[in-house]
């Protein structure tokens, strides 16, 4: 008998991802090696075991059965789910006419089982229902009684299991195709991990994710879902000057709290020596609440080899005046993460735009960490449309500027010239609060600091898991109670090396 499937979590190692196209060419693979309805027998066999397993109670079940080989799994699931003596009614929302094979097969061994099906988008009494509708070869957006049958599902209140992809979701970029989307609470993943139930709106629409292979190879993957990371531990003889050095610039008169929170995180991280040097000139240079932290007036003005021997964090609340001081630390700087403001200042100059470019071909890495909107600035693009392809966007934001590319958001994606996509698997609601992505920055250049031959990916995938799972691990994250930004720093401090 075949392993049972997994739940993907966030502690695990990082796994391959396969696009629609992948996936069906897997599928088809697949298909060709076994004998004919064997794949979706084992298929049926996986969703049916797994439904019994989340709702061992659950008498009642209406599955739902699209015409293709998606509704086939579903048609195999209530076969076993009848044989095992559950009240099985199968909804067929769109007449079964030119059925694949191994569908059409499916519906005819279900029917001479005995399994009650009926023709319509009217919902039954059920305690679970299966949404075996729409699969990964489905591009356009639901209509006419697929959209009823879908919506009839959200209307339930009942648990949803998703067979392969929730119904209507996309399954490379996250997103309803149309106004109509399964929200399941599970999703049973066959042959292949799609990168779509992991960002943009995917993980509100797939919720828990489920694993089988079938047994299959889905071959190479076009992204990946990141796992638990592993920094080698410091060396017993560290000292504050062997584990790096971090300047965080930015705060510009009245927006001076996001460095020091970036600056907190860095020092958090474990970097040896942490200055802030804030824009507004008139401020203090003291952190009162973190007195470890030193204050330094106009760092940006020090001689190159000063600003080439820190990691830098730049523009958390730079406001306008970021722009004046990017020229040096572009021209200088080492190790650069650039966040916020700075992205903006780049996204509005070319001749800044040229200095990014060529610190790639200089040797000099830079990370840009922009939310959506700064991101669709870069890109000349509208946030909805950096949002309807994250993974696409995040990738040709990479190629664009020759950097490394952390776009934040539910599923941060994380990409780099020449490598395949990363999706972090942390994180939640929780940290959609002013000032988590200065943490998230000041954090991400600490680490960087402490490990200067890591590449800017990987720093970048390590620091968007840790933030994350700082949430994840927050007790009141389960009320959806907002984390503030100076108390992620301690979460993070707290569990990030755990």
């Amino acid at each position: 008998m075949r392993a049972p499937p997994i739940r993907i979590t966030a502690d695990q190692r990082s796994w391959p991802l396969h696009g629609a196209a992948a996936s069906r060419q897997a599928e088809q693979l697949a298909l060709a090696l076994h004998r004919p309805h064997a794949l979706m027998e084992a298929a049926g066999l996986a969703v049916a075991r797994l439904a019994t397993a989340l709702a061992p109670h659950a008498r009642r079940v209406q599955v739902w059965a699209g015409p293709g080989n998606n509704g086939g799994d579903g048609l195999v699931a209530a076969r076993h789910l009848h044989a095992a003596g559950r009240a099985v009614q199968v909804s067929l929302p769109v007449e079964a006419t030119a059925q694949p094979a191994d569908a059409a097969e499916a519906l005819a061994q279900a029917r001479a089982a005995g399994v009650s099906i009926a023709q319509g988008t009217e919902t039954e009494p059920a305690d679970l229902i299966i949404d075996a509708l729409l699969g990964v070869g489905t591009w356009r957006a639901p209509v006419g009684d697929m959209a009823q049958a879908i919506a009839a599902i959200n209307n339930t209140g009942k648990p949803v299991l998703a067979v392969d992809l929730p119904s209507g979701l996309h399954p490379d970029t996250g997103m309803p195709l149309g106004e109509h989307a399964v929200r399941a609470h599970a999703t049973l993943a066959l042959l292949s991990l799609k990168p779509g139930c992991f960002t943009g709106r995917g993980r509100d629409h797939a919720g828990a994710v489920w694993f089988d292979d079938l047994g299959a190879d889905a071959g190479a993957p076009n992204a990946w879902l990141t796992g638990k990371p592993v920094l080698p531990a410091p060396l017993h003889a560290s000292h504050k000057g062997s584990r790096g050095d971090v300047v965080v610039v930015g705060g510009a008169a009245g927006m001076v709290g996001a460095a020091w929170l970036a600056a907190r995180a860095a020092l958090a991280a474990g970097a040896g020596r942490v200055y802030c040097s804030p824009l507004d000139e008139t401020t203090s240079l003291l952190d009162g609440r973190q007195p470890a932290l030193m204050g330094r007036r106009a760092w940006w003005t020090a001689t190159p080899e000063v600003l080439a021997s820190a990691t830098v964090a730049c523009g958390c609340g730079g406001g306008d005046a970021v722009r004046a001081v990017l020229p040096a630390l572009l021209s200088n700087v080492q190790r650069l993460l650039l966040d916020a403001d700075a992205l903006n200042a780049i996204a509005a100059d070319s001749m800044l735009q040229h200095l990014l470019r060529q610190r790639a071909a200089r040797g000099r890495p830079t990370l840009l960490t922009p939310h959506p909107l700064e991101a669709a600035r870069l890109l000349r693009y509208t946030s909805a449309e950096v949002q309807a392809d994250r993974v696409t966007a995040t990738a040709g934001l990479a190629a664009q500027y020759a950097c490394t590319v952390l776009l934040k958001g539910s599923g941060t994606v994380m990409a780099a010239p020449g490598e395949l996509p990363r999706i972090n698997a942390t994180g939640n609601a929780t940290l959609a609060t002013a000032g988590s992505g200065d943490v998230l920055a000041g954090w991400a250049a600490g680490l960087w600091a402490q490990h200067p031959d890591e590449s800017a990916l990987n720093i970048a995938t390590i620091a968007a898991w840790q933030h994350g799972r700082a949430a994840d691990l927050w007790p009141a994250a389960a009320r959806g109670a907002p984390l503030r930004a100076d108390a992620l720093v301690e979460v993070l401090a707290q569990h990030a090396f755990g």
